[in-house]
């Protein structure tokens, strides 16, 4: 088995990444999607509105453990395009990821669909709406709330995304106080957590375009129709544009008030540094002498007093 396995490694370094990135996105959205269809389809009766902020929050956690190893899981086109700003991700591979992480949200809406076929066909009668009483688009994709205006949405994930990504910056600054090495999905998912229960009322807290683009791509495709575009007076470019503002307003708000105040240790390294060079140096002397003794014998020792009494 070990042997057919190595054979079916593949080479490109840059395929490897996305796949690891379909698939850490592929698990976020198997759990939280996941645990929306249960709540919904069960009325509540299985689940609340807790269970799905932890089934996103785990959902997260275990991606990020998926994918770390081989892409660094950024399972969120906005945490990549976050980190080409900062120049801490190359642009040429952003769009790679970026499609990776749609299809991997994508191919979990269809799995969630598959394994909850049933229960959504009875809970519907069969009819696939978007809003009212038995409406389940919401399973897949977010949708403001029926006071939200579309302005007021917007604010809503740029605070959302913002703080986000304040978090995971925090949590991965060694000069600060980093998570703990292989806590970190661990944290980012509790982050998670603290945003959906804080700030998911208005809209369902997508801080994702993948998370929502991907699912509500394959609702279109699967019989919702075009009213998951239309839906929320025209919502779905909320979760996908804005969030990416939200983080980099993130990303600069953390560097500009934590990131760039951190002690500068450059000058203690070059101390340092010098010390080390000039501890060398006396030791090359010594051992020069060392061995000059040791080739002239005692006329050596003679010399050298006589040189450094003169």
């Amino acid at each position: 088995m070990d042997r057919l396995l190595r054979r079916c490694r593949i080479k490109s370094k840059l395929l490897r990444e996305c796949l690891a990135e379909f698939f850490g996105v592929y698990i976020l959205i198997l759990f939280g999607c996941g645990s929306v269809a249960q709540v919904t389809t069960s009325q509540n009766t299985k689940g609340e509105y807790l269970s799905i902020n932890l089934g996103f929050a785990l959902g997260t956690t275990f991606g990020i453990y998926v994918a770390k190893g081989v892409s660094g899981a950024h399972l969120n086109p906005a945490v990549s395009l976050t980190l080409c700003v900062l120049g801490r991700f190359s642009w040429t591979r952003l769009p790679f990821y970026v499609c990776s992480q749609i299809f991997g949200a994508f191919m979990a809406a269809a799995t969630v669909a598959l394994q909850y076929y049933d229960a959504i066909m009875v809970f519907t009668g069969g009819n696939l709406t978007v809003s009212g009483a038995t409406g389940t688009a919401g399973i897949f994709s977010t949708y403001p709330a029926d006071y939200l205006s579309l302005w007021g949405g917007v604010v809503d994930q740029i605070i959302g995304t913002a703080a986000l990504l304040v978090c995971v910056l925090a949590l991965g600054d060694p000069h600060n106080t980093p998570a703990p090495p292989g806590l970190e999905p661990v944290l980012v998912g509790a982050a998670v957590l603290l945003i959906g229960i804080s700030m998911g009322s208005n809209s369902g807290y997508a801080i994702n375009p993948a998370r929502d683009f991907g699912p509500r791509l394959f609702s279109y495709i699967a019989g919702w129709g075009d009213e998951v575009f239309r839906a929320g007076h025209g919502w779905w470019w909320v979760p996908v544009g804005v969030t990416c503002v939200g983080a980099v307003l993130g990303s600069v708000l953390y560097e500009l008030l934590i990131g760039v105040h951190h002690p500068d240790s450059e000058p203690e390294d070059a101390e340092g540094m010098k010390a080390e060079l000039q501890q060398t140096v006396e030791l090359d002397g010594i051992q020069s002498k060392s061995d000059n003794i040791k080739e002239n014998g005692m006329d050596e020792i003679f010399s050298t007093t006589s040189t450094d009494t003169s």
